[in-house]
């Protein structure tokens, strides 16, 4: 929508401005080393879920040196493990949140506190997850010719073309992943980063700035904790209203 802005955008401008370096890396380990685990080995040929880790970590700047620890360990770094969180947040959104924890105990209790000390709760598996879409995104570099670049990408029958700051986001099922993303590449077109993502089937638009101000703290505490991976929400906020509560 023009003039709006979705959860996962703000987010991502958010992480574009984020210094944590450490934190960020840390995160990215984990979200490798459990793609090792869960998707069936370290060979990113034959696991997509590894490689999806392996390029959101390369898009993020992390050292080479530092995948290729994580990848002759083999992913052991204790016992991590897949959580997937979903609640109601403040203004009724609804949240799906991805951890990847060594302490199932400690961290459903930290998020848990987060969600009540927003006005919101967690819920049972599958309670909102039904109002989301799996979808795979793949992040194109952008070519001088945008818009034949653009009709390019469209005449491979993807769900959904978007022009981002950054690139062109191409969304497709997530079987439909690999064979796209070898025929983007195929075309001469560079691939930055793929992501498995969650897309709301509806938005919730908040233009007050007060609440939009406590759904965005809110939603912030869950990306910022230590085991949180990833965090999906039917958030749509007015460019003029992320403006006047301080986000550009």
């Amino acid at each position: 929508m023009s003039g709006h802005s979705k959860w996962s955008t703000i987010k991502h401008q958010k992480e574009a401005t984020d210094k944590a370096r450490g934190k960020l890396f840390s995160k990215l380990s984990k979200a490798i080393s459990v793609a090792i685990k869960t998707g069936g080995g370290v060979d990113p040929d034959t696991n997509y879920k590894l490689r999806i880790a392996i390029d959101v970590a390369k898009a993020s700047n992390m050292p080479k040196a530092n995948i290729e620890r994580i990848l002759a360990k083999k992913g052991e770094e204790g016992q991590l493990e897949e959580i997937s969180y979903e609640g109601f947040g403040p203004e009724g959104i609804v949240v799906i949140a991805l951890a990847a924890t060594d302490n199932r105990n400690r961290t459903s209790q930290e998020i848990k506190g987060i969600f009540d000390r927003a006005g919101g709760h967690l819920a049972g598996p599958g309670a909102v997850s039904y109002n989301f879409s799996p979808r795979a995104l793949i992040l194109v570099k952008r070519e001088n010719d945008i818009e034949g670049q653009m009709l390019r990408l469209i005449d491979l029958q993807v769900e959904e073309i978007e022009e981002a700051e950054d690139g062109i986001e191409v969304y497709v099922s997530p079987a439909q992943l690999r064979r796209t993303r070898e025929k983007i590449e195929n075309m001469g077109f560079s691939v930055i980063s793929t992501e498995l993502t969650q897309e709301p089937k509806s938005y919730q638009t908040i233009e007050d700035e007060a609440k939009a101000t406590r759904v965005l703290k809110f939603l912030d505490s869950l990306s910022e904790h230590d085991d949180i991976q990833k965090v999906f929400a039917n958030v749509d906020i007015p460019e003029k209203t992320l403006k006047k509560v301080g986000v550009n």
